[in-house]
């Protein structure tokens, strides 16, 4: 797969409804699941306990599902580029749903799709849905839709 980057707001404009990737692989494993539960406090069992986990519902730890959503920018890095403006800047997400859990050792990949572009004065508001597939798994990982603000 080939990176696609955007030059322009036009050429940005003319992707919406586009979809880019997917991306390469990347596995999720045990030390960065630990990692994330040291950075944000989440330290249930299910995600840091691989022995009471190996007896839990999913037969292995799993990743967070923020952990999988919070890897769209690493993800997404391999897919496009913005190669305008000044300034990238996170708004939020508009939905945000985990069909399938992670489990540790396991890989994921993402598919962006352009849904909408706002230019507002010197602003962009640039919308994308994204799938994060879950390997071996029928339902994706994570399927969000993000917004970014992009300063022109």
């Amino acid at each position: 797969m080939t990176k696609r980057i955007f030059t322009s707001l036009d050429e940005l404009r003319a992707a919406v409804g586009e979809s880019i990737g997917p991306g390469p692989w990347l596995t999720i494993d045990q030390t960065r699941i630990d990692a994330f539960a040291e950075a944000t406090g989440d330290d249930q069992w299910i995600h840091v306990d691989p022995q009471r986990a190996a007896n839990g519902p999913y037969g292995a730890t799993i990743a967070h599902g923020y952990l999988t959503l919070s890897s769209i920018p690493l993800l997404g890095r391999d897919i496009y580029a913005l190669d305008f403006g000044t300034a990238r800047i996170n708004y939020g997400s508009n939905t945000v749903r985990f069909p399938s859990a992670v489990r540790s050792g396991t890989r994921i990949r993402a598919t962006a799709t352009i849904a909408d572009l706002r230019v507002e004065q010197s602003r962009a508001q640039l919308t994308v849905r994204w799938t994060i597939d879950n390997e071996g798994q029928a339902k994706p990982a994570c399927v969000a839709e993000t917004l970014t603000v992009v300063v022109l």
